[in-house]
This record gives structure tokens, sequence and C-alpha cells, in this order.
């Protein structure tokens, strides 16, 4: 009897020893399993920073459609109290039920054109790809570009190729292309010389020509201009006119900068009259040419905004804060450049303080590669060089005004935070070597 508990007593407790052995073996495999899927991660973003230098093709553009209160409410599920101060959760079925079935399926539900381009080739290779979400673009609606050149009619000009021609001009190359930054000077049509130097500064306060250049406001696309301020309605409204397209967007900017003792300089510099044999699909050279004679002039020149306008309806570009209508910004980063990541870090710190003290002003930051439009922007020049596409084809001046006055806030506080961060970090430098000298 004795021996027959003693035996069973052993049985029971091997087959508990090979239960743990059991699970212990178990435990370690996926353990590390997930090691190596976590390495193999890492090494694999390590390889993508490398070798991918845009990200049309990679989950960024998806996962910046989703607000970052999203994923935090995704961790306050398994750490408690961690979204315990926080109001609405971010973390609803709808956006769970978007994020799936855009995970699988690559079809955004916001967005039916997303289906068909699944099915049409080559109609979703125009698409922008978002970098960041926006409070002001809960739809995710890319910008939208008018890409062929204003109506000659509005100009009173010589005859402009029409819309219907204009693909057409696209395709033959010239014959040579234009010079960039000729100038045909009134009075003397032989004569074609560089801008003068002193277009630029009559853009700012006279009293503050005397500080240090350090941001360009400047117009790739100078003629596009705005319905309400040419008292008409079309859906791609262009004027000569500085008071009534996006050059009046331009001088709000650099005037509000200067008043906050930000030096600017603001080119009003119009291509089409201004360069012999124009070509709008040069657009980018032209003020690439301008911008680098600007650099040459003014050493302190870095922070480089290139001004547009977005060709949507006043519905999609409009916003009310506190009973107040602002035009809405969209910024535009190029991936044809190599850098772009440190354009967009700095359009996502004027974004990110948008978004904090004006939320729904901006409607995102945008990502275009060289099958979406230009694709470098000049943004090659400055790693703080952007685009930013202010308002649509139906805003009011006030909206314009009330718009670039916070663009223009944004751009100071940025620049004063990085020329602290550099006086800081030259102090340290200083310091360290005067200690070392000591010793």
């Amino acid at each position: 009897m004795r021996n027959g508990f003693r035996l069973w007593n052993i049985r029971k407790w091997r087959t508990k020893m090979l239960h743990m052995l059991s699970m212990g073996r178990t435990f370690l495999l996926l353990m590390l399993g997930s090691f190596l899927f976590f390495v193999m991660l890492g090494l694999g973003g390590m390889a993508e920073n490398k070798l991918n230098t845009s990200p049309v093709s990679s989950m960024k553009g998806f996962a910046g459609s989703l607000s970052s209160g999203f994923f935090m409410d995704m961790l306050g599920m398994e750490v408690p109290h961690l979204d315990k101060e926080k109001g609405t959760s971010a973390f609803s079925g709808e956006k769970m039920t978007t994020f799936v079935f855009q995970m699988l399926t690559s079809v955004n539900p916001r967005d039916p054109k997303s289906l068909l381009a699944k099915e049409m080739p080559g109609m979703g290779t125009t698409d922008p790809v978002l970098l960041r979400s926006a409070s002001g673009n809960q739809n995710l609606d890319p910008p939208e570009d008018f890409h062929l050149p204003p109506e000659p009619e509005t100009e009173g000009k010589s005859e402009q190729p029409s819309k219907a021609e204009e693909p057409k001009e696209a395709e033959k190359p010239p014959a040579k292309e234009p010079e960039p930054g000729a100038k045909k000077e009134p009075g003397n049509p032989g004569a074609a010389k560089q801008e003068p130097k002193g277009q630029d500064k009559a853009q700012t306060p006279p009293a503050a020509n005397a500080g240090k250049k350090v941001v360009m406001i400047y117009h790739s696309h100078p003629r596009e201009a705005y319905n309400p301020l040419l008292g008409k309605t079309s859906d791609n409204p262009s004027s000569t006119s500085p008071d009534k397209n996006v050059m009046l967007v331009g001088k709000y900017v650099a005037d509000k900068l200067e008043k906050m003792g930000v030096g600017a300089i603001h080119s009003q510099k119009d291509y089409m009259s201004a360069v012999d044999n124009y070509n709008y699909n040069y657009s980018y050279k032209y003020s690439r040419q301008t911008v680098k004679e600007a650099m040459a002039q003014n050493s302190g020149l870095a922070y480089l905004i290139d001004i547009h306008r977005d060709s949507q309806k006043h519905g999609k570009t409009t916003t009310s804060i506190h009973g107040k209508n602002y035009a809405q910004v969209f910024f535009i980063i190029g991936h044809a450049n190599k850098n772009w990541r440190k354009n967009e870090a700095f359009a996502n710190a004027i974004h990110e303080r948008l978004e904090k003290a004006y939320p729904g002003i901006s409607r995102g930051v945008w990502g275009k590669t060289s099958s979406q439009g230009n694709g470098e922007y000049n943004q090659s020049l400055s790693e703080h060089s952007i685009l930013i596409e202010v308002g649509g084809i139906d805003s009011t001046e006030e909206e314009l005004k009330r718009t670039a006055d916070v663009l223009a806030q944004m751009i100071a506080e940025v620049y004063f935070k990085e020329q602290k961060a550099e006086k800081a970090s030259a102090d340290k430098s200083g310091s360290a070597q005067k200690a070392g000298s000591g010793s």
C-alpha cells in the first residue's frame, strides 16, 4: 500500500515536471522569436532610412492619417491611468474599423477614389502622401493643384496656350531651355538684366532693412489668385496684380515677420512677364535662380517659404475659430530631395504649433514625388525650405490676412527657438573649451 502510494506520488511529480519543462520550452521559443522579430524590425527600419528616400510605398503615409491620441488610447488599454485625464477617446469603433480596413485593403473608406485607383493603372500615382494629419482635415483630402498656366484673358497679354493645347506643348522639348532670371525691362525690350535689388527690399519697412535677413518669401507660381479679390468666379483665377494674387499673402507674412523682429525679404517677381521664352514647366527653375541670387546677397538667408494657393473651393479651404474665418494651409514636402526629412521636421514644427494654438488651420503635411509635381520644390537649397499652400480659390482678403499673421507668428516662434538652441549649444561648447585650456 505504501509502495503504491510512493509510486503514484513519483508519477504525479514527474508529470508536473514534464509539464513545466514543456511550458518553459514554449516560453523560451516565444521569447527567442520575439527577440528575433524586433531585431529584424530594427534592421529593416535602419535599411529603410538608408535606402528609401521616399515614404510613398511605406506605412509612414498611412500611419500619418491617425492622430497621436489614437495610439495613446491603444496604449491606455494596457497601461492603467495612462489616459485617465483625457476627455473624448480617439480610439472609437469608427476609427478602429477604418484603420483595420485600410491596413488590409489599402483602400481609404473616406476616399472612394482610392478604390478606383486600385483598378485603374496610373490613377493613384498622382496622389500626395499624408505625412502628418491635422484636425482641419478630418476627411484626409489631399491638396489640389492647377498645373496649367493662368488664364490669359485676365492678364491682357499676348495669347498663351489654351488648356486643351497645353499638355501637347509640355510634351515637346524646347529647342533651348530659357535662362532663369532674365528680365525684360519696360521701355527697352532689347535689354535683359537681373531683377533690381530694390524690388525685394521695398516689401519691408526701411528701418528693418538694416538688420540681418533670415527668411525669404517667394512664389514659384506668382499669378495664382483669389476670386473674391478679383470680383469674379473662376476655377483657376489668375492675376498680375500683387494685391490680388498670392503675393498679397507673401507681403502679409513678410511684414508680420519684420514687426516681430525676424528679418524677411519678399520677392514679387512675375516670371511670365520677366522671363524671355517663358515656359510654365520651368517655374521652379526660375524661382530657384531668384532664391539663389537672394542667398548670395544675404548670407544669413536660410528660411525659404514658397507660398502657393490651393485649387479647392471655399468649403474645403476655410475654418472658423472663435467666430472668425481663416484660410487653411497645406505643407508640401518634395521627396525628390534626398534630405527631405529635415524639411519635413521644419514644416512639422510649424504645423504642430498651429494644431496647438489654432486647431483647424493646418490641413496637414503632405509629401510629393516627381510623379506628383516638381518633386523637389527648391527644398534642397536649405533644410528650412518648404512650400505652403494658403487658402483656396474662394478665400477672402480677411481670411488670408488672419492666416498670414498666424503663420508668420508660428514661423517666428520656430526661428527664435532654434536660435536659442544654437546659442545655448555655442555657449556650452565655449565653456568646455575654456575648461579644457584651463587644465
